[in-house]
């Protein structure tokens, strides 16, 4: 049995992009603090990083769309925070956005990464965009980099 294993990449070459929305903004710029701490730990220069804000979930992924297109970015890391109200609302923005987020990966062949959190409560909005290792955001860029090691080792 053949198991991939994944080299550790230079840093220094990788450029990681950030879409942000700022819908939730306390809780979304949390996530994006967590994201650029853990890229700053993994060796990520910040020169290398770009943060985009769009104004909610729901164009998160045209973003995201845009910089692969541009190839402004290698990777790009998806953050927001939806918090379910009293209408169905939640639902089609949470759906549009992890489809859409999938699709841009899918379709540019690079890492997109869904960081957006769906919560029922601001309070677990709140716990998943606190400090430290429960931070989506930097879960997310986690997930990023090795999604761009284990993509570049499959050619």
């Amino acid at each position: 049995m053949k198991h991939n294993t994944f080299q550790k990449m230079r840093s220094a070459d990788v450029r990681v992009a950030i879409v942000r929305a700022r819908f939730n903004e306390d809780i979304t710029a949390a996530l994006l603090a967590g994201a650029l701490e853990a890229l700053g730990e993994a060796g990520i220069p910040q020169e290398k990083v770009r943060v985009v804000e769009v104004p909610g979930s729901f164009e998160v992924p045209l973003a995201a769309d845009r910089l692969f297109a541009a190839k402004a970015a290698d990777a790009v890391i998806c953050l927001g925070a939806l918090i379910q109200g009293d209408t169905p609302h939640f639902e089609y923005i949470s759906r549009a956005a992890a489809s859409g987020i999938m699709q841009v990966g899918l379709r540019h062949g690079k890492p997109c990464v869904f960081g957006v959190i769906t919560c029922f409560t601001r309070e677990q909005a709140e716990e998943r965009s606190g400090p430290g290792e429960m931070n989506r955001g930097r879960e997310a860029a986690k997930v990023a980099l090795e999604m761009l090691a284990a993509v570049g080792s499959l050619g």
